[in-house]
């Protein structure tokens, strides 16, 4: 093992079966582990049968610990960084170590591990070979329908974290500026009450009116459907040029600019325009 290295390393979602054998391996040969939380991480380290020293590194104390981590790489140690769950810096604090890191120069490689976005995304039978991934969203009410008018005209398939008495709010915050799109809600991926419920929004708002949501959940949400471009005619080509000669241009130019535009040719333009 290379010493002066920052291992990212992923855990298991839920089933500590999909641990790999180089993942126990990386954690049993670093110098100490940096986690989000300790007694989490120590479960881990038990059922494995390995001990190390262990650091908590999270959101409220990422940058005292952080620079304390790095200056520890830097002097020849090794790290690995784990999250609770899944691959860490993926919507978590570890993001941040890892920036640090690259910007001392310290070396980082990762020991790839479960995820719950490609988890879920690969279940939930909606496109998968374009997505962007917004995370989660902010339990304050004007930054979410902030968030989600950004992405209201995203035409790929959207992947968000939620928690379960967040759900019915950010449902009906969707549903309001999505429209009934179709949706996956995957949630407890790898325990024993997985499920993926495909539907759309609008029946998912209605569902979790009465039923209450148990578990975390990843939200797969369908595209918006992308504009279709109006096929332009000579009589619209002949009105850009006019425009264009209202704005300054010579007839030859504006024919010749509303050709490029809309694929007519200039002297038919031209020749209308005249007209």
């Amino acid at each position: 093992m290379e010493k002066g290295v920052l291992y990212v390393v992923g855990t298991p979602i839920g089933n500590l079966s999909d641990f790999s054998p180089r993942a126990a391996e990386t954690l049993a040969g670093v110098d100490f582990i940096a986690a989000e939380d300790t007694r989490v991480t120590v479960k881990l380290l038990n059922h494995f049968g390995i001990k190390k020293p262990l650091i908590s590194y999270f959101e409220h104390n990422k940058t005292e610990k952080g620079s304390m981590i790095a200056d520890r790489i830097a002097a020849g140690e090794t790290c690995a960084l784990v999250s609770d769950a899944g691959m860490p810096a993926i919507s978590d604090p570890g993001e941040d170590l890892v920036a640090l890191c690259a910007a001392r120069g310290i070396k980082v490689l990762v020991v790839p591990g479960p995820t719950a976005v490609i988890s879920a995304l690969a279940v939930s039978g909606l496109p998968t070979g374009r997505f962007t991934f917004e995370g989660f969203l902010s339990v304050n009410k004007k930054s979410r329908r902030e968030h989600l008018n950004e992405v209201k005209n995203e035409t790929r398939t959207m992947v968000f974290y939620e928690a379960p008495h967040k759900l019915p709010y950010t449902l009906k915050d969707m549903a309001e500026t999505f429209g009934d799109r179709r949706i996956a809600l995957v949630r407890e991926i790898t325990k024993i009450h997985e499920e993926c419920i495909r539907t759309t929004l609008f029946k998912a708002v209605e569902y979790y009116e009465e039923n209450a949501p148990k578990g975390e959940f990843v939200l797969v949400i369908e595209g918006a459907k992308p504009e279709e471009k109006k096929e332009l005619t000579l009589e619209d080509a002949v009105e850009i040029a006019r425009q264009a000669v209202e704005n300054g241009s010579s007839a030859s130019d504006a024919a010749k600019e509303a050709a490029k535009i809309s694929g007519f040719k200039k002297g038919e333009i031209y020749k209308l325009l005249m007209n």
